[in-house]
């Protein structure tokens, strides 16, 4: 399988005769991982060649930078609003995405460290094992941005904390970090900072190791609680995309513009100073913070 048309995903080889494929979103901004049009169409695609990759038998999803992932850049978010055809793309996207990593017969591990939110959080998430820092922040913003919470969270955050939990996080947008996700069962270890790769890479080891058709079909049959969940989660996706054809989303509509027409004129200082209020998430002060807004990394550029 040739792996070299990903542009922004880094793939490599390891472990024994190269089972392991390491799979690295990069940071175009040296700070988080985005997911651009390109970077949410690759995230999607990749899990179809892992299944159809007859030489690889674990796949390993890290971020590159800061963080895990800091969600759809802003350019992204406001073609969906504006353009019916790339809402429906990325919509259907979206949907693949979950799909085909629930659907991928090879085992997924993801090692999540920092902010963890969008497109990446939800690979993250829907790994078959996920492995976090404990000072990692995950965050599902889809509320704050004005949108239902549709890409993932509905098919597997109920599975994996519970529906009490669950709503309290995603209905407040309320972060939650790699050791307190242990503890409710979202993820499933977490390590510290030091720990996150080698306990990563030694649990795909592992995987690569054992019974390939004995962990494959385990895999396929524990997802089809996943699967069970499908019609609730194409019906949430659904209508977080209603929220972006509508006037509901805060994201592309208002804060974006102001900062953008801040950063362009000096008279708009004070404006744009006010935009550098501590994330709470990352506790940045600066536009590129990943916060519950995923599109401030796109701001740097």
């Amino acid at each position: 399988m040739d792996y070299a048309r990903y542009q922004t995903l880094a793939i490599t080889r390891r472990g024994a005769n190269g089972t392991v494929l390491d799979i690295q979103m990069r940071a175009a901004n040296g700070k988080l991982p985005t997911a651009g049009h390109d970077g949410h169409r690759e995230l999607a695609e990749i899990w179809r060649d892992v299944s159809a990759d007859d030489s690889v038998r674990c796949a390993v999803l890290r971020g590159e930078g800061m963080g895990f992932s800091g969600g759809g850049d802003l350019g992204m978010v406001q073609d969906m609003t504006a353009d019916d055809a790339i809402r429906q793309r990325v919509w259907r996207e979206a949907r693949d995405l979950v799909y085909n990593i629930i659907n991928c017969d090879k085992p997924i591990v993801s090692a999540m460290h920092g902010p963890a939110v969008g497109a990446g959080l939800v690979a993250g998430l829907l790994a078959d094992i996920s492995i976090a820092t404990r000072g990692a922040k995950i965050v599902d913003g889809h509320t704050r941005l004005g949108v239902a919470a549709g890409d993932h969270a509905a098919i597997v955050w109920p599975l994996l904390c519970g529906m009490a939990k669950a709503k309290y996080h995603l209905l407040l947008c309320e972060p939650v970090s790699g050791e307190e996700a242990e503890r409710i069962g979202l993820v499933s270890l977490a390590v510290d900072d030091a720990e996150l790769l080698p306990r990563a890479y030694e649990v795909a080891d592992r995987l690569a190791a054992g019974s390939q058709s004995a962990i494959r079909l385990t895999k396929y049959a524990l997802n089809n609680w996943l699967r069970q969940a499908g019609p609730t989660f194409d019906a949430s996706l659904a209508l977080e995309f209603m929220g972006f054809a509508g006037a509901a989303p805060t994201c592309a509509r208002a804060w974006p513009r102001c900062a953008r027409s801040a950063r362009r004129t000096s008279a708009d200082a004070p404006r744009l100073q006010a935009l550098r209020r501590p994330c709470s998430v990352c506790s940045s002060t600066t536009r590129v913070c990943p916060s519950t807004m995923p599109f401030h990394s796109s701001l740097s550029q």
